[in-house]
């Protein structure tokens, strides 16, 4: 995962300053969804891995696939990254790419997987202690996930907090498998 990281890092850097550049951070946020939409599909990532098509056509395909969701500039990128057989750098570069955007504009993605709808009043408590805790502004995720039992996960970067029911009895589960 590292190396996929690292490899993905000058790509995302350079997209990122060009799109910052271009005060366009939101038009690439944009079209580098799409991108990534399309590569997860599971045909394309099919026709992707396949060995007998090369990465220049792999490039065209993507950027037929996505038609007018992208422009000139993605498909540049595309084919900078088939000329170096790095399409499957796309989700990393991404993923990388929004992290730069976040940090830029001050904002924290976070994703709450709660057991139970939260109130508008637990939200807002969770999303002011974490704008106090990193000084930034919370751009906040909210899932159902009925498997926690209670109570919720969060998860604001890199950290992950987990105070779901079901994240406890895992714990507990070790706790009493090692002693």
């Amino acid at each position: 995962m590292a190396e996929i990281a690292t490899l993905a890092r000058p790509y995302a850097n350079a997209l990122f300053d060009l799109a910052k550049g271009d005060s366009a951070l939101d038009e690439w946020s944009n079209m580098l969804g799409v991108l990534v939409g399309v590569v997860e599909e599971e045909k394309v990532g099919i026709f992707l891995e396949a060995p007998e098509s090369s990465a220049k056509e792999k490039a065209l395909r993507l950027s037929e696939l996505c038609g007018e969701e992208i422009d000139d500039r993605a498909r540049k990128l595309l084919l900078a990254l088939s000329e170096h057989d790095r399409l499957s750098l796309l989700s990393e570069v991404s993923r990388q790419f929004e992290s730069l955007k976040a940090e830029a504009e001050k904002l924290l993605a976070v994703k709450i997987q709660s057991a139970r709808e939260l109130s508008e009043s637990q939200i807002e408590r969770v999303s002011g202690a974490l704008r106090r805790r990193y000084g930034k502004e919370i751009s906040l995720e909210i899932d159902l996930n009925k498997d926690l039992i209670g109570g919720a996960v969060i998860t604001a970067g890199d950290i992950v907090i987990d105070g779901s029911i079901r994240g406890k009895l895992n714990k507990l589960r070790e706790s009493l498998a090692g002693a």
